[in-house]
């Protein structure tokens, strides 16, 4: 068996697979730490030629550098390469079933998109109370099945303690733990960890924004309250001006960072481990079971448990944001868990806002045999229009609260155009619920901010990351965490 081809800025989930792969493809008998390229493995096409003779190649590529520091090389196009981010704006790879990269708008959109207002027995839904009795459901149950995997009827409690208090200047910090118990599989060691940073002299609880770091775990200390922010970008990039966290606690919020990888590693070996392999005790998942991408989801779900004993937050007022996977992660848990006000995904491509049939940059092919979904959805690579489900559909489960999806002009593999149609296709929802869509369908030139509905969408100018939208996302979300906003839905 061969493992899938995972994103291309997943190195660590990429080693893990070729390890994986290389003992069962030994004869070995497959231990605990196995059953994750088990679970995981694809069928691919067999006898597949060389990428540099294959005939299905796109003609108009060639093999550049992936960069000065990072090893390797990448297939890209004549839209060239950004030299001091070392990386190409359109990288092509070849998937695991034959499938080459498209960056042509006129190939781009091969198959309709589910109806979104029709329920499985066809019946038109022409009001909320359908919506959420009967299609809400529906679609909620689809993507716990088929994409993201459920989570388990018996997870372990989580007993949460404060670890420090610390005041610094103008900001206090509280360090926070969930201890999960793992007497019934002592190998597995999940924790909920939270580092919660407040103005100091705040005079009653505030919102706060849950972020997930660019690397899913432990504090970024070039995003915090001093240093330069980083978020993934070369110095070059970096905007000028103060972090996330200081615009943040500079608007009288709070600002707290999730762990998402003390919880569960983001590689497909932590699929036997962290809260996953807790509650399988070392075992395999089940084809419908949770991926890594709702176990995340509901470790930043149990911290809401916690911010609702916090009496220095304002629990009404909760907003999640991440990056990349993270924005996938941050899509998810707002959708899953309703006590989430506002969800900020940042350039969160296939998985997360992009459509996912459409053939543009990383499609489902690239990402079918992922950690991060469920067993299940190995079975669309190659078979896209099987879906039952899609982006605009994900979007859809936030409805009606308020959603900020951005993309950026030189990461197209995240596809911005993907992320805008999917939430023009989630309008109808959040009309039918009484709240306001993006206000157009035609695609914003770069830098134009769409906030003044309840969908609301950016594509900058610049690379793969989250940093050069946070003023603009601060702007929009200011509508509902000013006081009396909470809620302003019902």
């Amino acid at each position: 068996m061969t493992p899938p081809a995972l994103h291309w800025r997943h190195p660590i989930a990429l080693a893990s697979l070729l390890v994986l792969a290389c003992a069962l493809a030994s004869g070995a008998e497959p231990q605990a730490q196995d059953n994750a390229a088990v679970i995981l493995a694809l069928t691919p096409r067999t006898n597949l030629p060389p990428e540099a003779v294959d005939p299905e190649r796109p003609k108009n590529i060639r093999l550049v550098p992936l960069g000065p520091t990072i090893r390797g090389s990448y297939w890209t196009d004549d839209a060239g390469v950004d030299d001091t981010y070392g990386n190409p704006y359109n990288a092509y790879r070849r998937s695991p079933f034959g499938t080459w990269s498209n960056f042509d708008e006129a190939k781009a959109n091969p198959y309709p998109l589910p109806e979104l207002l029709v329920t499985k027995s066809g019946r038109p839904v022409r009001d909320a109370a359908t919506w959420w009795h009967q299609r809400r459901p529906e679609i909620l149950n689809d993507f716990l099945t088929e994409i993201y995997g459920r989570i388990p009827d018996h997870v372990p409690r989580v007993t949460w303690e404060v670890m420090s208090v610390k005041v610094t200047g103008a900001v206090r910090t509280k360090v926070i733990v969930g201890h999960i118990d793992n007497s019934a599989f002592p190998e597995a060691t999940p924790s909920i960890n939270l580092t919660l940073s407040l103005p100091a002299d705040a005079a009653g609880p505030v919102p706060v924004m849950v972020v997930i770091p660019p690397f899913g775990g432990g504090r970024d200390p070039n995003r915090g309250a001093t240093g330069a922010p980083r978020g993934g970008m070369g110095a070059a990039h970096n905007p000028p001006g103060p972090s996330p966290l200081q615009q943040v606690l500079a608007r009288g919020w709070g600002y707290a960072e999730y762990d998402a990888v003390a919880l569960q590693a983001d590689n497909a070996a932590g699929v036997t481990r962290g809260i996953i392999g807790l509650v399988n005790k070392g075992g395999p998942n089940g084809p419908g079971e949770w991926g890594a991408l709702t176990a995340w989801a509901w470790g930043l779900s149990r911290s809401i448990d916690y911010f609702e004993t916090d009496r220095d937050v304002d629990s009404k007022r909760l907003g999640v944001e991440g990056h990349s996977r993270w924005g996938k992660t941050a899509l998810w848990a707002a959708a899953l868990d309703q006590r989430w006000a506002i969800v900020y995904a940042s350039c969160s491509g296939e998985g997360g806002a992009k459509l996912l049939r459409r053939n543009y940059g990383e499609t489902t092919d690239n990402i079918a045999g992922s950690h991060w979904m469920a067993g299940n959805f190995r079975k669309y690579g190659g078979h896209w229009n099987d879906l039952p489900v899609d982006a605009h559909e994900l979007i859809a489960l936030v409805a009606p609260r308020p959603v900020f999806v951005t993309g950026g002009t030189q990461d197209q593999q995240a596809d911005p155009h993907g992320e805008f149609m999917a939430e023009v296709a989630a309008g109808p929802a959040y009309r039918l619920l009484g709240a306001r869509d993006l206000g157009t369908s035609e695609m914003p030139a770069p830098n134009t901010a769409l906030i003044s509905g309840d969908i609301a969408f950016r594509e900058h100018v610049g690379p793969h990351t989250d940093l050069l939208d946070w003023p603009t996302f601060i702007e929009f979300a200011s509508r509902y965490f000013a006081v009396g906003a909470a809620n302003q839905h019902g």
